[in-house]
Formats: C-alpha cells, structure tokens, sequence
C-alpha cells in the first residue's frame, strides 16, 4: 500500500470509529436548509454524486439526500426469469467460486464464510459469490434479485471499520467484524436458496429494512435469527443503507456469474448478476 493509501486508512480508521459515526449520523440528519445545502454541497465536491434520476430535488437534510428514492423506472429489473439481478448499485470486489468455507474479501485477504453468516456454509459449496461495494456518492437502497420470500433474517451488531481498499488489504476478516444482516431467500420459480449480506461500514452502521423493524431488532434481539415471510417481487426495494457500503450476495450450486461480471465491474440495481445454469 503506497501514496494516499496509509493516510486514509489513518484518518479513517485510526480515530474512534464508532463515535465519529454517531457524530456525522446526528450531523447529517439535522434539517435546517442552510447547513443542508452546504454539506451536500461538500460532499458533492470530495464524491461522484449523480442525482439525476433522483425523485428530489431538494432536501430537508444531507441524510435524506443519501437516502433517496429514484424515479420509477430508473432501475428496472432484467426480465429474463433465469437472471438473478444484482440487488443495488455498486462496484464488483471480490467474485467468483466457492470452493471452501474460505472466500476473498480482497486478493491475499481470505474470511470465513462460516463466521460471516453464523453458521455452516456447506450448502453454499460449488455456489458462486459476489461482493458489490457502494461508494459515499451513489444510490444506497437495495432491491429484490429476483421474485422471492425472505425467510430469516439475522442481525449481527457489530463494529464500523471502512471498507475501501486500504482497510481491506489491512484488517483480516473485515466483513465478519462490522455490523451486518444476514438475510436468507428463497428466489425464483424453483424456489432456489441464496443469501444477501448487507454490511455496515464507518460514517453508515445502519441497515434498514422495510420488513423489519431493523433498530429494535438489534437492540432487543442481538444476532437471534428471526423468521419472516416477506414476498417480494424482482426488482422490488427491500431497504437501504443510512449511507453507502457493501453487499454480499451467495448463491449455492446451479448458478454462474453473469458475462461481464469481474472485479471492477461497475453495477446498476436491476442488471444481471447471475445466470441459472441448465441441467
């Protein structure tokens, strides 16, 4: 790690973490039209943020400029029924095969998908993963794969570490440190299982879901499973980031990365993320 790298793990992870998110969590969600538009305004400056197709134009606070909905429309869902979709926008990481209970949060820098979803990873084997990183500018909310019915959901408190590039060369097992969810789905016409795992990351420790009253679960049930029966259709919205950070999505044997996907691949919610293997 050269150049610019050290110092942004410093200034990002160095200081204390959990406080600094609860600091710009309060910031951020003052409305007052003044300090709204000045730290949008700074944040548009240091991020690449596209609001285009966004519903708003103006908002009451900088957390609601993160938080915003799009046009309808603006992300539609690959309709070919034998695509799993990628559920938001994001920036391919890691991807590729399951071999083992080991998989890459970043090249050299393997986890256990075991402690990452507390519990065994066996049925995932011979599946295939994908790891899609949100960046501060782009839109946070996440989306149904496919046509599917969210079966559990698991909760894991957790810490805030950033999840760029320097901390992922830098802190092992990343993504089994930081708050997360472990939702698990059953998607498509054959009902095929498969797992998204949101994570949380310094400046966000908030994933939201609209099933689910996400801040009283964590703080009255800690990683307990809890069962639902959430039907949603492909492409449907299942909740958001409080800003941006990172989607893991696992998908068990049968099922092929979709052509184009690789590490740096840049994603839209809604276009294939993987492809149902015949036979």
């Amino acid at each position: 790690m050269t150049g610019a790298a050290p110092v942004n793990f410093a200034l990002t992870n160095r200081l204390p973490r959990r406080w600094l998110t609860q600091m710009v969590g309060r910031l951020s969600k003052i409305e007052n039209p003044w300090v709204a538009r000045a730290s949008i305004a700074t944040w548009r400056f240091f991020a690449d943020v596209d609001l285009s197709d966004a519903t708003e134009r103006n908002y009451r606070s900088m957390h609601a400029c993160f938080t915003r909905s799009l046009r309808p429309g603006s992300r539609p869902a690959d309709p070919d029924p034998a695509v799993w979709c990628s559920p938001s926008d994001g920036i391919v990481g890691a991807c590729g095969a399951i071999d083992s209970d080991m998989v890459l949060q970043a090249k050299g820098h393997p986890y256990p998908l075991s402690e990452l979803i507390g519990g065994s990873s066996d049925w995932l084997h011979g599946g295939h993963y994908v790891t899609l990183r949100l960046t501060s500018g782009m839109y946070h909310r996440f989306h149904a794969p496919h046509d599917a019915v969210v079966e559990q959901v698991r909760y894991f408190p957790g810490d805030c570490w950033n999840v760029n590039a320097p901390a992922l060369d830098r802190v092992d097992r990343l993504y089994c440190r930081n708050e997360r969810a472990v939702l698990r789905l059953t998607a498509g016409p054959d009902a095929q299982p498969m797992l998204l795992v949101p994570v949380a990351a310094i400046l966000v420790a908030g994933i939201r879901l609209h099933f689910l009253d996400t801040p009283t679960l964590l703080r009255e049930r800690g990683s307990a499973p809890v069962a639902c029966n959430a039907r949603l259709a492909k492409g449907e919205e299942m909740g958001w980031f409080e800003h941006g950070s990172t989607i893991i999505v696992l998908v068990p044997k049968g099922f092929t990365l979709a052509p184009g996907v690789a590490t740096g691949t840049k994603l839209r919610a809604g276009q294939a993320l993987f492809q149902r293997v015949d036979g």
